[in-house]
């Protein structure tokens, strides 16, 4: 009898693809173990799903095993530049943030003002706050922030840049500026780029019925969890058991999945993070980061140390700094912070500067200055980072760094400019959200489209938190804020 039950994102012959280019990305010579694999009849990586078509052919399975673990003992001549351990990061930032009101802060950038044509103004500066405050009404603009941008990506997840712009054209929605919609889309295009099919039902314009399940908001649900039950002391094997406990296996995907399988197979953080995982530099751990952040106002070294202990459970490199960047970046937010340019240049202080991560946020942020079409800040980036997989840290960052620099801290300008160009359009949206959200400050100052589809009600799967409302959840976060600043404070 055929199998007909597949895991995506964790069969050894499905793996050896994604390894070999990750190899190819990171300097690794492998040409003798790619051309073994292609005679014994391997397939590249998938473009965009978790499993190759057709099935592979039996025995290929003990083939893919061997040379995974091959290509595991080949060393990356990036790895000085681009350590996993916190205490190698940190020696490679000379710039490591301080608290705000701590001995030998280390001043921040000024604040890079759009000068171009058409620069979005911003409302006037919040006052900023003490490390460990942070407005409740911050936080909820924050969570409502990130369902929006996130739901606004859903539809196209997936989808080619040249689908994204198609479709949002057709109906009359270009430069992206509202929901998408298939009322009045050609039935032809409908076929060319057909929606993401999980989430057109709920996602589109005439669909929207609060916020959808989705990975975006499910893994900020369980770090609160997380920090109501360990504290900010929270271990990575702390994490690891909350997974276990909490998560369904079949809610996780790509370096996730891995992890958990590695997690079931018995192995400790953070080999969890290294053995068999091809997707250990993708974007994960980046979508993981917010509530760090959230919970450290006006500290992002802080904020970013504890998004490590996160991130290496599942990733390593680039993959991590993904996690850190996002978390400092809204920590420097959530105190405060007003400008958008001064929080980008938090999170770059806690990457190291020799790394593509950031090289990638700074190439964003220096094309979103060069020009004033943000289409063609796109067409540039895609152009420089096309040749990783739309689900890699490196072009999504300098995607979402482009967006947030080009928009100047507009909310509505962050999101659709996160989405439209294309990548990971939910993940980058939801960060986008989150950041812009903070930087508006409160609920009111969201522009009630983006807001209202919502119902102030969340799906979710994470237990105890179905249906919840995101002003319950600025409530939660806030305690955690509390009692984390508090625990900070205790001798």
């Amino acid at each position: 009898m055929t199998a007909t039950v597949r895991a995506t994102w964790v069969q050894p012959e499905d793996l050896v693809g994604h390894e070999l280019r990750q190899a190819a990305e990171d300097g690794r010579d492998v040409r003798d173990i790619e051309r073994r694999w292609y005679e014994a009849g391997g397939s590249p990586a998938p473009d965009r799903a978790g499993a190759s078509t057709p099935p592979a052919p039996p025995g290929l399975r003990a083939v893919a095993a061997h040379l995974l673990d091959e290509l595991a003992l080949l060393d990356s001549p990036l790895a000085d530049d681009e350590p996993t351990a916190l205490d190698a990061i940190r020696d490679a930032c000379p710039q490591w943030p301080h608290p705000r009101t701590e001995p030998g802060a280390v001043d921040r950038e000024q604040p890079h003002p759009r000068t171009e044509p058409g620069a979005v103004d911003r409302e006037q500066p919040h006052p900023r706050t003490e490390p460990g405050a942070v407005d409740r009404e911050r936080l909820h603009a924050a969570w409502l922030g990130r369902a929006a941008g996130c739901l606004l990506g859903k539809p196209v997840e997936k989808l080619p840049l040249e689908g994204i712009r198609a479709l949002a054209r057709a109906t009359g929605n270009w430069p992206l500026s509202n929901w998408f919609t298939a009322r009045g889309l050609p039935p032809a295009l409908a076929a060319t780029y057909p929606w993401n099919r999980r989430s057109a039902p709920t996602s589109l314009a005439e669909n929207i019925d609060g916020m959808p399940e989705d990975d975006d908001l499910n893994y900020p649900l369980l770090t609160v969890l997380l920090l109501q039950r360990y504290g900010r002391s929270f271990s990575t094997v702390d994490l690891a058991r909350l997974w276990l406990e909490e998560l369904p296996a079949g809610r996780t995907f790509t370096a996730e999945r891995v992890a958990y399988r590695n997690l079931l197979d018995g192995l400790e953080p953070p080999d969890t993070a290294r053995h068999r995982n091809p997707f250990r530099e993708w974007i994960g751990a980046q979508i993981r980061a917010d509530v760090h952040g959230w919970t450290h106002p006006g500290d992002p070294g802080a904020a970013a140390e504890q998004a490590h202990r996160d991130a290496v459970l599942t990733h390593t490199g680039n993959g991590v700094y993904g996690a850190m960047f996002t978390a400092a970046a809204l920590a420097e937010a959530a105190g405060g912070e007003a400008d958008v340019h001064g929080c980008l240049a938090a999170g770059l202080r806690v990457v190291p500067p020799g790394s593509r991560f950031a090289q990638a946020v700074r190439d964003g942020i220096a094309t979103a200055r060069e020009e004033d079409r943000f289409d063609t800040v796109v067409d540039r980036l895609h152009m420089a980072y096309g040749r990783y997989h739309w689900v890699h840290v490196l072009p999504n960052a300098a995607l979402l760094a482009a967006a947030l620099t080009h928009a100047d801290g507009d909310f509505t300008g962050s999101i659709c400019r996160a989405v439209s160009g294309g990548w990971d359009t939910d993940s980058n949206g939801a960060t986008a959200g989150s950041l812009a959200g903070l930087l508006a400050g409160r609920p009111d100052a969201l522009p009630d489209r983006w807001t209202t589809p919502l119902k102030n009600r969340l799906a979710t799967s994470v237990p105890g938190f179905d249906s919840v409302g995101f002003d319950t959840l600025a409530d939660l976060t806030h305690r955690l804020t509390r009692l984390t600043h508090e625990e900070a404070l205790r001798p």
